[in-house]
């Protein structure tokens, strides 16, 4: 069975899914910018800076997938709190990783609620 097939045979997605995956997907653009940032700066080594934005990079690409689990929301908001944290490397992080940690919070409370109204409806 192709990958694709089991998508469709899944079913819907969830808007909480959808809205989580938007999010994620822009935060990887802005955390590989934020580490070139820092090298450019040179805020932290290069390889500390870049390896370590590589890798938090890594770690939200692999969050979009696991999405499909549950239990991986709660990853999503250790990511949200770890990309809070890098403010302590650089200042403007914590504006940065403060509102993406909004917008994820947002999206986590309109797409459960959305999601709820369509289960009734």
């Amino acid at each position: 069975m192709s990958v694709a097939r089991a998508a469709r045979d899944s079913g819907p997605r969830s808007v909480k899914r959808t809205l989580a995956t938007i999010v994620l997907g822009f935060e990887i653009f802005v955390v590989a910018l934020a580490a070139l940032v820092m090298f450019g700066l040179d805020q932290l080594p290069p390889a500390v800076a870049l390896g370590g934005g590589a890798a938090l990079c890594l770690a939200m690409v692999a969050l979009i997938w696991l999405l499909r689990f549950d239990w991986a929301y709660a990853l999503g908001w250790a990511l949200q709190a770890g990309l809070v944290a890098t403010g302590f490397l650089n200042p403007a992080m914590f504006f940065v990783g403060a509102m993406f940690a909004a917008m994820w919070t947002y999206c986590m409370i309109t797409g459960t609620r959305i999601d709820h109204q369509k289960e009734i409806a």
